[in-house]
């Protein structure tokens, strides 16, 4: 897995744990949905980190709760 691979399974797990939909939670999160829905469909690459951290203020979690997960320790591919 590589790390925009990683972040992508990590934006639908919140989407999913939140019941909530992309839009809803880009919304939240005073993102533009083009911004986020570019990156979720492979138009554009790794998100910066002020976008994560807009989306995590939106889901209510840390940015610490966003990367808790052992896929992110298992990238494999950092060519991005």
């Amino acid at each position: 897995m590589n790390l925009d691979d990683a972040i992508r399974k990590r934006i639908k797990e919140i989407v999913e744990e939140n019941k909530t939909t992309l839009t809803a939670l880009c919304l939240n999160s005073n993102l533009t949905p083009s911004t986020v829905f570019d990156f979720m469909y492979g138009k554009s690459k790794c998100p910066k980190v002020i976008t994560i951290k807009k989306l995590c203020l939106g889901a209510n979690i840390t940015l610490q709760e966003f990367f808790a997960k052992d896929y992110f320790n298992d990238i494999d591919d950092l060519n991005i």
